[in-house]
Parts: structure tokens; sequence; C-alpha cells
């Protein structure tokens, strides 16, 4: 073979390995292309805030990604009990949760600062103060360092005091046995007021209240109406606090493993849903708080300066609980800045 004749040969071997890369590069984009997710998305209710950005959140997904992305929601705590769906989401067998932040505890102590009573003073603020840069920034990127990704959180609704006497006045709180969550931030606020707070799970409270091991409970109209609570107890007094948030957070390994473009779809969806749930959450209290003066039940009001005191009375007793964890004072920092901020 001559030089010019070996010259071709090589040109051609050379053209043809850049075509068989190219292929190679071009099948292995389709079949990225074509690869689908799936993303089991979980949550401990139905029929509230939360049951309504799951479906708006996931057809939003499915819609966006171009069904590369398969969405099932599994509400009423199907996938197990808080703690499991946490953890199932923190280790990939469940890709999103929506569960309020106190619940992330055990993940990282800070979950909690949107839990403590006296933050804010109405659904619309709550939403502002989800909304705002810095809170978002501080608590989406909390479980990163424990297999979370933070895409969204937003106000779920107000919390009241249930109870079978009416609490008109802040002095009738005091004596009383408040159940509550098993939280300093929830506790100590409930003891300022003179009452003792009594920690216990939801599905105890209706028999605790009949059977008067308590007095009233700490909770949300958009639980009480629907679960049936005038059953047990008519009088509910609107304190608003403390706020229910909830996060929403997907496995950060599964996360990973998107392409970028869908990784863009996961995050700009749940930011997008987050904003136009408010008017969504804002009419669900409202039903439920229709429904319950429609079956009997009564909604009170503190006067407004009772209702100002109780709010210094909270925010006072948070701090002092803030300062003892350092981490957890400087988050409480940047949310209550943002709180005043935003109000």
């Amino acid at each position: 073979m001559n030089l010019t004749a070996r010259r071709c040969l090589v040109r051609a071997l050379t053209a043809g390995c850049a075509i068989v890369a190219a292929m190679t590069l071009a099948l292995g984009a389709a079949a990225a292309q074509g690869k689908t997710y799936p993303m089991k998305i979980s949550l401990p209710t139905i029929n509230d805030p939360s049951y309504f950005y799951a479906k708006a959140y996931a057809a939003a997904v499915e819609k966006d990604s171009g069904g590369r992305i398969k969405p099932q929601i599994f509400p009423v705590s199907q996938l197990g009990s808080i703690p499991r769906q946490i953890e199932g989401t923190q280790f990939g067998s469940i890709q999103c949760a929506l569960i309020p932040p106190e619940f992330f505890v055990g993940v990282d102590d800070r979950f909690e600062v949107m839990a403590a009573p006296g933050l804010v003073d109405s659904l619309a603020h709550g939403q502002r103060v989800a909304a705002d840069p810095a809170v978002r920034k501080l608590m989406l990127g909390l479980g990163a360092a424990k297999g979370l990704h933070g895409v969204a959180m937003y106000m779920n609704s107000p919390s009241s005091v249930i109870a079978k006497t009416p609490l008109r006045h802040l002095a009738d709180f005091k004596g009383k046995k408040i159940r509550v969550l098993a939280s300093p931030f929830q506790m100590a606020p409930i003891a300022r007021l003179g009452a003792t707070p009594v920690a216990m799970t939801l599905a105890d409270v209706v028999p605790a209240i009949q059977q008067g091991t308590i007095d009233g409970a700490v909770g949300g109209i958009v639980v009480f109406t629907p679960m049936h609570f005038q059953d047990a107890a008519k009088y509910v007094t609107e304190t608003g606090q403390p706020a229910v948030f909830v996060m929403v957070e997907v496995n950060k390994a599964w996360y990973e493993s998107l392409p970028a473009d869908l990784q863009k779809v996961v995050d700009a969806d749940a930011a997008a849903e987050q904003a136009a749930i408010a008017p969504v959450a804002q009419n669900i209290v409202e039903k439920a708080r229709q429904g319950w003066t429609a079956s009997g039940g009564e909604l009170i009001s503190l006067p407004p300066d009772e209702q100002r005191a109780m709010m210094k009375t909270f925010s006072d007793a948070v701090a002092e609980v803030a300062k003892k964890k350092p981490p957890l004072a400087e988050a409480y920092k940047i949310v209550s800045a943002a709180a005043r901020r935003t109000q």
C-alpha cells in the first residue's frame, strides 16, 4: 500500500470512529431522555392544603417532565407513620414527603423553629414568611447532610385551642390542662398562660377530652371539623398559634440521579405550587370554620388587647427556649426577623 492509500485509510478510520462516538453519545442521550423516574409522594393527611398541594405538584411535575417523572400520591400515612415517612425519604424508599417541619427535629433541631408560637399573625403573613429568601435558604437546606433536598415550604393552617368550656379570656386558661406537641416551643408558651401543657398524639385527644384527662387541645380547625371533634368539645378559641407549616422534602440521592433538566422541573414546580397554595389553604380554612359553626360548634376570639398580650407572651417564651441552643437561636433570629419584615 503506497503512502497516499495509507493516508486515505487513516482518514477513513478516524472519521468512522468519530461517527461511532457521536452515535454512542446520541444513543446515550436518547436513553436518558427515555428513562422514567418513579416519584412516591407521601403525606399524613387528606383533603387539607397539603393534599391539594401534592395533587397539583404531581400533575405539574409529570406534565413538565414530559412524563419522564411518574408521581404517585400516598396520603393518610399509607407508607407508614410520620417518623417512618421521614426515614423513607432520607434513605430513598420514598422520593418526596410533605410533613410539618417540627417532625424533622431528629434530622436537625432547627426545623422546629417554624412551629414557634407568636411568630406570624395570619395565614397570609405565614405565606410571606415562607417565601422570604432568607427563610427559604435556611429551611430548605437543613436536611442536606441527612439525605434530604428541600424544595418548598408553605403555611398549611393556623392553630386554635379546642375546649369543653369556653376560653374567652387569657385568664380562662389558668389551671387548664392543654394538649400540645412534645416540644419546648409549644410547652413553654402554654405554661406562661398558667395552663399545664400535656404532650399527646392527635389520635388520643378526643377520648382524653371526653374522659377529662385534658381540658382542651392545640390543633387546627382543618382537623377539628372533618374529624368531628365537636363530639368531644364545641368551643374553639382562634388564637392562630402556632402556625402549621409544611416542608416539601425530596430524597437527595434520587434528586441527584435526575438529569439536570428534570432537577429544574422538580425545584421550579415545587416553588410555583408553594405560591399557588395560598388561596387554596385560605379557602379550606374558611370552609372548616363554617363547617364547625354549622355543626353546632362555637368560634371564639380573644379581645384584641388580650390577643396582643398573648402574642408577646408567646414570643418571649420562645426566645428564651431558643437561646438555650445557639444554632436554634440563630435560626429563630433569621425567621423572626423575616416575620417582622413581612408583617
